[in-house]
This record gives C-alpha cells, structure tokens and sequence, in this order.
C-alpha cells in the first residue's frame, strides 16, 4: 500500500513576543493512501494543529512533508496553493462557507478556481449535492439550510474536484446526533469507495468507526490504536 503522507520530526512553536509556545514537538507519521485516520487528544494537545501542517495550510516550524510524492515544504507559494486545490480537500467545524453565495455557488469555488468555466463547475456542483440529498436546497443561501445540511454543503465542496485526500477538522462537533451521524456516514462510504480522510476528532464513538486512531498528548503522539 502506498504512503500518500509521510510526516518527519514535525515540530511547531507559535511565537507571541518573547514567548514561545511549543505545540508540536517532533511527529512521525505516514498515512497510506485509502486510509481513514483519526487524530485524538484532549483540548491543547495539538490535533488541530498537526492537520493544519499535514494539510498545507500551515507551516510547520520544523520537520519534512512528503504528500503524494511530493516534497511539499520546497513548493513555492503558488505552486503549493495549486496543488491544495488539485490533491487536497476540506472539511471544517463551522463549516467555512460564502454567506453571500448560495450551495452550488460554494461548492463551485474549487473548480472555478481551478480554471473550470462556471457552466461545468455549477453543473458538476449540482450532481454532487444531489448525490448528498441535497438538490432541492442547492439553490439556498447558508443562512437557509440547518447545521447538518451546511456541512453537507462543505462536504460536497471538499469531493467535488475527487481530491486524493480529505481533511475534517471536528466536522460533527457543532451537529446533533442524527445530522453527526449522517456526515459520518457519508464519510465512511466515500473511505469505502477509496477515499483517504485524515479526521480531527474529540468523539470517541466516531474515531472508533476509523481504519486507525492516533492519540496526542502534549504536542506527542502518545499510542495509536489499529482498528482495521
């Protein structure tokens, strides 16, 4: 099986003044490609911060990234948020979408973004909400939909451009049990289908439904749990 990441001696230390603050202090990870992995810990341990590295949408202070054969730290700027948006999807707590734009406009960012002509990129958005459950609403604005629909909304905006890997960071917390359950769900058959997730997550009942759990403690990774 393939190492679609491959995480060295990831260290990051945010500076405020004259204070460091050590988060990260010194990771080893690899994730192989059509993996479901979970990262646990308790508030403060660093979850969120490691897939914010692991992800590309942080630098760590310290350490090597290898995403997919490539050495993603030696990208240039440009070139790293390229490949962000060919290889890489997202997945957030508060759910991170325009709300000036309604749900196809939101899922279509990716594509548009990529280059694609807005007719394809709307057309495309379209088929994936509807694939969600999600075609009578695709013309709502956030602010119309529930928690468990915008979610769904963000998920669809993460797979519409089939990225190689997604990344959820708490993507049940704000969501009640039934909407939490559905996300999981849709999370589980896109893994089944080869999907490779990276999840955050502070919920033992859905980390427990992953391929494997990574604990952190301290900025560490603590002990691991295999579960497939």
């Amino acid at each position: 099986m393939k190492k679609i990441i491959q995480a060295k001696g990831i260290k990051k230390t945010f500076y405020s003044g004259k204070i460091e603050t050590p988060v990260l202090k010194g990771i080893d990870l690899d994730v192989q490609e059509g993996e479901f992995l979970a990262i646990m810990g308790r508030s403060g341990a660093g979850k969120s911060t490691l897939m914010y590295q692991l992800s590309l949408l942080d630098e760590p202070t310290a350490g090597n990234i290898i995403v997919n054969d490539v050495d993603v730290l030696k990208l240039s700027g440009k070139k790293k948020t390229v490949f962000r948006l060919k290889n890489l999807g997202y997945i957030f707590q508060d759910y991170a979408l325009v709300p000036e734009l309604n749900a196809v406009e939101n899922v279509s960012i990716p594509l548009l973004m990529s280059g694609m002509s807005i007719k394809k990129s709307f057309e495309k958005s379209r088929l994936v909400l509807k694939n969600l459950g999600l075609d009578n609403q695709s013309n709502n604005l956030p602010s119309q939909l529930s928690g468990g629909e915008q979610q769904r909304v963000s998920i669809a905006r993460a797979i519409v451009d089939n990225p190689k890997i997604i990344f959820c960071d708490e993507p049940t917390a704000n969501l009640d049990s039934e909407s939490a359950r559905v996300v999981m769900d849709i999370l589980k058959n896109l893994n089944r289908k080869g999907q490779t997730i990276v999840m955050v997550t502070h919920e033992r009942e859905y980390g427990k439904e992953t391929d494997r759990i990574i604990h952190l403690v301290d900025g560490l990774i603590d002990k691991e749990e295999r579960l497939r």
